[in-house]
């Protein structure tokens, strides 16, 4: 027989598993990384023939990805990926973080599917559930945290002095400023580390004296705080 089983606890876990998890994955597909120096597009031509200048902005590099403004491009800014294949992101260390990032982000998808059944299962091969999610959760946060290690000594690649100028260097980022994607991403490893811990908070709330005095009542639906 399936109980459902529910508690203040495990529900807080299953929300902040699944935030870990699109929060990392977001950060990650997102080009704001870092954001470039101030600049303008080439001069355009205007009706009458005559150039005019486009409007400054700052572009964005991402891990694979960019945001420009061409001068020709009269619908603004235009967002893609750079890198085609693997091989043509920025350096090294670039795709060792994208190496990183990529599996810890597919652990946490993988949690953050799995937490959704904890209300009906509690256990896997006799094994609480939670504590295999933790742990799974813990090593994921150990590959963000070496991607996110690994990120700042790309800084020195030719593509980032294209937007940085030249002074950028590894942990040096020149003229460009950090993006939200990179804050996220940072986030998202700390909150990942918290579920882990929190996962044992999880595991005691649905296992308590309470929880089996209502399944030896009977009940299917177990809610309690």
């Amino acid at each position: 027989m399936c109980h459902v089983i529910v508690t203040c606890r495990s529900m807080l876990w299953t929300l902040l598993s699944i935030v870990a998890a699109f929060g990392e994955l977001i950060a990650f597909m997102s080009t704001d990384w870092l954001v470039g120096y101030p600049r303008t597009p080439d001069a355009v031509f205007g009706r009458h023939g005559a150039t005019a200048a486009g409007e400054a902005y700052r572009p964005t590099l991402g891990i694979y990805g960019r945001c420009i403004k061409l001068p020709h491009l009269q619908r603004g800014i235009l967002c893609g990926p750079y890198a085609i294949h693997f091989g043509e992101i920025a350096s090294g260390f670039w795709q060792a973080t994208s190496i990183f990032l990529a599996a810890g982000i597919l652990l946490l998808c993988a949690v953050a599917f799995i937490s959704v059944f904890t209300m009906c299962f509690q256990s896997i091969m006799k094994k609480s559930i939670f504590n295999v999610c933790g742990l799974l959760q813990g090593i994921a946060g150990l590959f963000l945290i070496l991607g996110l290690m690994l990120y700042p000594a790309g800084w020195g690649s030719e593509k980032v002095q294209l937007y940085c100028g030249q002074d950028a260097a590894p942990y040096r980022t020149g003229l460009c400023s950090m993006g939200w994607a990179f804050y996220t991403a940072m986030g998202g490893t700390v909150l990942t580390f918290i579920c882990a811990v929190f996962s044992a908070q999880a595991e005691i709330a649905t296992s308590s004296d309470k929880v089996q005095e209502e399944i030896e009542e009977g009940k299917s639906l177990i809610c309690l705080l």
